[in-house]
């Protein structure tokens, strides 16, 4: 499961529309809005760096924070949304979406590979060709896992790995009913040469 839940850090602003969003960008602020659980929306603004700085890390709309604003009661929240701007690819507005620890969610959570070296497949110089390195699922607030794990354990040269061979976390299930592939493990591009050559050598003999 996920770690400790990091905060995000922001202050209410003050106005709304674009007059006091432009204002917010000119004072380095990135504004946004959190909204959700029955509640008013809230206008905020963001820290450019600190935001843009979380941004970077990777992984900003799967991650659940723990929103802090000053006179305001901490809340978890997820983004819903980040706006940019279409030539600098800067953080122009963020959409936050209040949830309940009990609330249930769509998200892409990453997948991790282990155990390569416990797989025959790679060891005679198969590549893992991974089709999905997310797989979207939904999950309970308080419960969102960090990754899904396969184990490539016993992996041979064109086994399929689908979702349906994955254990996911308690609580969690994919939000596609069909069992999708999430990775196989293709021949060495040498062996798939020879094999092609063999079958051409047949093909004439015959």
């Amino acid at each position: 499961m996920a770690g400790e839940i990091p905060d995000l850090h922001a202050e209410v602003r003050t106005g709304t529309g674009k007059g006091a969003a432009r204002q917010a960008r000119r004072e380095g602020n990135v504004p946004g809005i959190v909204y959700g659980d029955g509640k008013e929306p809230v206008p905020l603004n963001f820290d450019y760096y600190p935001l843009l700085k979380k941004l970077k890390a990777g992984r900003f709309l799967q991650t659940l924070f723990n929103l802090k604003v000053e006179g305001h009661d901490d809340v978890r929240v997820i983004c819903r949304g980040v706006q940019r701007d279409v030539v600098k690819d800067q953080p122009t507005h963020v959409d936050l979406m209040r949830l309940h620890r009990n609330s249930r969610i769509n998200l892409f959570i990453h997948v991790t590979f282990i155990n390569h070296e416990a797989s025959p497949g790679l060891k005679r110089g198969g590549t893992l060709v991974v089709v999905r390195p997310e797989v979207e699922l939904e999950v309970t607030a308080a419960d969102i896992p960090d990754h899904i794990t396969v184990d490539l354990t016993g992996k041979q040269i064109g086994d399929v790995i689908h979702i349906h061979d994955v254990e996911l976390p308690e609580g969690a299930r994919a939000t596609i009913e069909r069992n999708f592939v999430i990775a196989n493990v293709a021949a060495p591009s040498g062996l798939r040469s020879t094999d092609n050559e063999g079958e051409g050598e047949e093909a004439a003999e015959a």
